[in-house]
């Protein structure tokens, strides 16, 4: 019996053993870990590459897209740059939100992804991107090209859950959104990710 050229034997980890996608930067795959129908936060556990409770979420907004990671990028000093209010990058994999038409109700699935725009947050002093993309060939995106053809209400949707779904009663909140940005600018944070991530882990 031929096996299929990568055959992968065992799971591939999400993080390091997915490729990048189609046309980096433009085109990349997500990994999902949150749909817009869960009330628990998942994450990629860094060392498994399975996905682990990291915790229910501490108000009642739920994520109003997709949301997951890009494999293959890290989040060091190149991202950080990029970031003037930020003291260093937090040292994660780059955060995607994926905007679909269709809803999507599982995580752990791979999406191929084209970038438009992303929020510049700030995590506790560290570059914490979120870049911002629409299912690649999604027919009701296909206009959409940069992030001012998003409807601006689903662009706010993003930044109040952002600002908000970290904050605990009765503590100060140390994350915030410092901006929102264009095509342009997502392909420059993309890009030093892959730089970071290679520089960390290797090509």
């Amino acid at each position: 019996m031929t096996f299929p050229k990568p055959f992968y034997r065992w799971r591939p980890h999400p993080w390091h053993g997915l490729d990048l996608g189609p046309n980096p930067p433009a085109i990349i795959h997500a990994y999902i870990e949150i749909t817009p129908f869960d009330l628990v936060k998942y994450e990629v556990d860094k060392t498994t590459g399975y996905l682990r409770v990291d915790r229910p979420q501490r108000s009642s907004s739920q994520p109003p897209t997709l949301y997951g990671i890009i494999p293959r990028t890290y989040c060091g000093d190149r991202v950080r740059a990029l970031s003037p209010h930020a003291k260093k990058g937090d040292g994660d994999p780059l955060d995607i939100c994926v905007i679909s038409e269709r809803p999507i109700t599982k995580s752990e699935v791979v999406l191929n992804v084209r970038v438009i725009g992303g929020i510049k947050m700030i995590d506790n002093e560290e570059a914490d991107d979120k870049i911002i993309g629409v299912l690649a060939n999604d027919s009701f995106w296909d206009s959409a090209m940069d992030i001012d053809d998003l409807p601006p209400v689903l662009v706010e949707r993003l930044r109040h859950y952002f600002s908000t779904y970290k904050i605990v009663p009765g503590k100060e909140n140390v994350t915030f959104i410092d901006s929102v940005y264009n095509l342009e600018h997502a392909l420059k944070v993309v890009e030093a990710s892959i730089m970071d991530y290679n520089e960390e882990f290797g090509g």
